[in-house]
């Protein structure tokens, strides 16, 4: 078996030897030491301390956080903090046989009872929470928004511009903008599966009340103008409908003739006799008074 020769390297035609893989060093899982794991009045006395008297319940274990470093987890019986942990993380030195108390907290467990996160003013906002007085802050990096087309410095240029396309605006709705506002107006109360337009006989693009809204959206949604409709001066989309449309109308039914009424006291349906006249009235009996 012949062996090929070493070529030193910077020789022409020498090619260069692979670079060896580097080496993976995995993350060793630590043990639990068994004195640290077997201080558990140690660590009861210092969760005591910190605690108010009788809320530390039972011992519910240990777990290794490091090379002789321990937390102790005991139940929290406080009032309100159903699911709560009284941790207390214990340590001991190398080469040493004393434990010590490095610190006691009160962690929430798996199902604790937590408030929500928190969240700055301007994310907690919900849109219907802006009233007539309140300011919104300004979003500099907002998704739905992008770069408007800025004033070009011509008179004539700008003019058009404005009436025509609508810019002059220092920012404009993105595409995602766009489709986040079709979406939620296409999806709400003023779309095609709201109950009034359910029962709707026409849709609103039929509807001589129906203004089309100017731009990308102009296909799909547009704004309502009749007064009687009860989505007057709303933007609703062109499968929406009313009651009001002006296209359609409900069937005239006739009321049927009512039955004539007769009045059977009137003179006019009696028949009158003169006192001379024979009547059928039977003759009063002798010796009656009138």
């Amino acid at each position: 078996m012949s062996v090929a020769p070493k070529v030193p390297a910077g020789t022409p035609g020498a090619e260069a030897a692979p670079a060896p893989a580097p080496k993976v060093r995995r993350s060793r899982k630590p043990t639990l030491d068994a004195a640290v794991a077997a201080a558990v009045d140690l660590a009861r006395e210092a969760a005591q301390e910190v605690a108010e008297p009788g809320t530390v319940g039972e011992h519910l274990g240990a777990v290794a956080e490091g090379d002789r470093l321990a937390s102790h987890v005991f139940e929290c019986l406080l009032p309100g903090y159903r699911g709560w942990r009284w941790t207390v993380t214990v340590v001991r030195a190398s080469r040493a046989r004393n434990v010590t108390v490095d610190e006691v907290c009160l962690l929430p467990g798996e199902d604790a009872l937590q408030p929500p996160a928190w969240l700055p003013w301007a994310e907690r906002l919900s849109p219907g929470d802006v009233g007539p007085q309140d300011t919104l802050p300004r979003k500099a990096d907002d998704p739905h928004l992008e770069q408007g087309f800025e004033s070009a410095g011509d008179e004539d240029t700008d003019a058009v511009a404005l009436w025509e396309l609508g810019l002059g605006r220092e920012r404009v709705l993105s595409a995602e903008g766009r489709d986040a506002a079709a979406t939620r107006w296409y999806e709400g109360d003023r779309g095609p599966r709201a109950e009034i337009a359910e029962h709707a006989k026409a849709p609103c693009s039929t509807c001589g009340f129906f203004l089309p809204l100017a731009g990308s959206l102009r296909q799909v949604f547009g704004v309502c103008a009749n007064e009687w409709s009860p989505e007057d001066a709303r933007v609703v989309s062109v499968d929406h409908g009313c009651g009001a449309h002006s296209e359609t109308d409900v069937e005239v039914v006739a009321e049927p003739p009512s039955v004539p009424l007769i009045d059977d006291l009137s003179p006019e349906g009696l028949e009158l006799f003169g006192p001379d006249e024979p009547s059928d009235e039977v003759p009063a009996a002798a010796g009656a008074t009138r």
